[in-house]
């Protein structure tokens, strides 16, 4: 279990728990319970990189087996395929909704067209979807986050930690949603110190061409950015994170990871002295919300929004190198409460 910051008590919880792996997009992890008669139990589809991407994947799954482990009941989490359709996710979620389960979670915004068909054909299922907030339909909820804010806080972090005065931001994918990171960082490094350089590159174009599911493109980014001068580097590119994360380790740099408390990924073990924080969304919180809410008999939907305020969005305080740097956690904790109390507008877009 990881430990939230001072500055925002919520984030996303790690899971250990061991899963069956099937192949073809089949079911990668699968519970079952007795339920109680309101649900089979909760379903995940999840997004590009799937399970054991340490980051937004693994922090649904988190969410999804403390629901079945709270309510008793099933849980199923399907992977997704190579190069898959819009078709393909129809099915995927219409197979899950008709096998019983409630609520359907497609994880990420590529479920998007998928969800807003599939809610129209089972108006009785709750689905979820997280980071979009364009399927407005009766039973959807639109799982969002203020990722700038945890952003912006990860960028004053990387301005105090900086020597060269120079630090990078990678995204996996060029589009809306990973703007909000960049922006966020690039505003909280000038708020901090102007003279500190951004360097910022996005992995692809598109998911489909592996931005969020390459540890090399990641990895060689990272070195491209550390031999020009970056000595704290941020990623938003979930999957290919990883690689970012090992060049960062392999060069005596900061890394600053994202979505998950990646300091306490059993994966990213080897590198963990040099992942100074992680932006974190809880995800975990977002699943689980849902669950139980639908499990209460009062489903929520519409868009659920997540902030640091709320405790949605946070930074991860596992490293003591950032715990407890006292200068770091001051400067930390003016700029949160500016957030909060909105003297501090963090942008969306660079």
């Amino acid at each position: 279990m990881r430990r939230v910051s001072r500055i925002a008590v919520a984030g996303v919880a790690t899971a250990t728990l061991a899963v069956s792996v099937a192949a073809c997009g089949g079911t990668s992890s699968e519970s079952a319970g007795s339920g109680d008669g309101k649900s089979k139990g909760l379903a995940l589809a999840y997004d590009v990189g799937g399970k054991g991407d340490q980051s937004f994947n693994d922090a649904a799954t988190a969410g999804m087996e403390k629901a079945a482990a709270e309510f008793k009941y099933g849980s199923k989490a399907v992977e997704p395929t190579d190069g898959e359709s819009d078709a393909d996710k129809v099915q995927r979620l219409e197979t899950l909704a008709k096998a019983g389960y409630n609520p359907v979670i497609g994880v990420g915004y590529a479920y998007a067209p998928a969800v807003k068909e599939v809610a129209d054909k089972f108006p009785k299922v709750t689905f979820g979807i997280v980071d979009d907030e364009q399927v407005s339909k009766k039973n959807v909820a639109d799982l969002v986050f203020h990722e700038e804010q945890a952003s912006y806080l990860a960028g004053v972090t990387a301005a105090l930690s900086t020597k060269s005065k120079t630090v990078g931001f990678i995204g996996g994918v060029d589009n809306p949603l990973i703007h909000k990171f960049e922006a966020g960082f690039k505003q909280g490094v000038a708020a901090t110190n102007p003279k500190v350089k951004v360097l910022s590159q996005y992995l692809t174009e598109k998911a489909e061409d592996g931005g969020f599911a390459s540890p090399d493109k990641g990895k060689t980014a990272a070195q491209g950015q550390i031999e020009d001068g970056a000595d704290v580097v941020y990623h938003a590119a979930g999957l290919s994170g990883q690689g970012v994360i090992e060049a960062a380790a392999a060069a005596k740099v900061w890394a600053i990871g994202v979505d998950s408390d990646q300091y306490q990924q059993q994966a990213l073990a080897a590198y963990k002295k040099y992942i100074l924080t992680s932006a974190m969304k809880d995800v975990a919180g977002a699943v689980y919300n849902l669950a139980k809410s639908v499990q209460d008999g009062k489903p929520e939907t519409g868009v659920v929004r997540a902030s640091l305020k709320t405790g949605g969005v946070s930074l991860a305080d596992s490293n003591p190198e950032f715990k407890n740097n006292a200068k770091l956690q001051e400067a930390l904790k003016k700029a949160s409460d500016g957030i909060n109390n909105g003297t501090i507008k963090v942008k969306t877009t660079p």
